[in-house]
């Protein structure tokens, strides 16, 4: 077995435990594989492993691999800032957008979808520690974002997404998911029925350092890559 079929066993296992101890079945946690600077072969090696889900922060890396993985059955993630320019592209690649994060963004992302026919699955990105070098909509500022671009016809709203803050102690990200958690549970009950294409049950959060704690306190998709892959250069 590879090493790279080995991190993701050892992943896995962390996942099951942290959805126990959170009262949850595993399956209902999705795992994507962060492939940012991975090449190609390595991604293939993860596919065979079992990966079905991976996650691309930049536009033009993706497309270089995705062409070589166009006949493989995989849900392609972006999971990164996506700048307006780019997403002409985005919405024929991706699977899942994760990072809408302002509403010139959630318009450009509706045009382009309604080009090509597309209901385009969609996260809204909230900036949970209110750090001034991230993107992301403010916890106060949500509820009326999600009023804003809720209407948009060609955008389906799956959930939340966040980047928290960096922490040499992961239990000190604890109250921040905690609270993305509440952020989505409230966002669900002022919301349901009201919108066709409002259909919040993911909450992206939790990454190498720091998956084990988000998916305790409801992560629905952890995005995962140096403890899979191992270290970028």
């Amino acid at each position: 077995m590879s090493i790279i079929a080995d991190n993701l066993r050892e992943v896995e296992n962390i996942i099951a435990l942290a959805a126990k101890k959170s009262g949850r079945n595993f399956e209902t946690i999705k795992l994507v594989a962060v492939t940012k600077t991975v090449g190609t072969p390595r991604i293939i090696e993860a596919l065979e492993a079992g990966i079905s889900e991976i996650g691309e922060n930049r536009i033009q890396e993706a497309k270089l691999k995705y062409g070589e993985l166009s006949e493989r059955k995989i849900i392609r993630h972006m999971i990164g800032h996506l700048q307006t320019n780019k997403v002409k592209d985005a919405v024929k690649i991706f699977d899942y957008i994760h990072s809408v994060d302002s509403m010139r963004l959630a318009l450009e992302i509706d045009k382009e979808a309604k080009k090509i026919n597309k209901i385009m699955p969609c996260l809204i990105e909230i900036n949970s520690g209110n750090e001034i070098s991230k993107y992301g909509i403010k916890f106060e500022e949500a509820a009326a974002f999600v009023r804003a671009v809720a209407p948009l016809a060609n955008l389906r709203f799956e959930g939340l997404m966040t980047v928290a803050p960096i922490s040499s102690n992961p239990e000190d990200l604890r109250p921040i998911f905690r609270k993305m958690k509440e952020l989505l549970d409230h966002l669900i009950e002022e919301n349901k029925d009201l919108y066709p294409n409002f259909n919040f049950k993911h909450l992206s959060m939790g990454m190498s350092q720091d998956y084990m704690i988000a998916i305790e306190e409801g992560s629905t998709m952890v995005r995962v890559g140096s403890a899979i892959f191992g270290k970028r250069s």
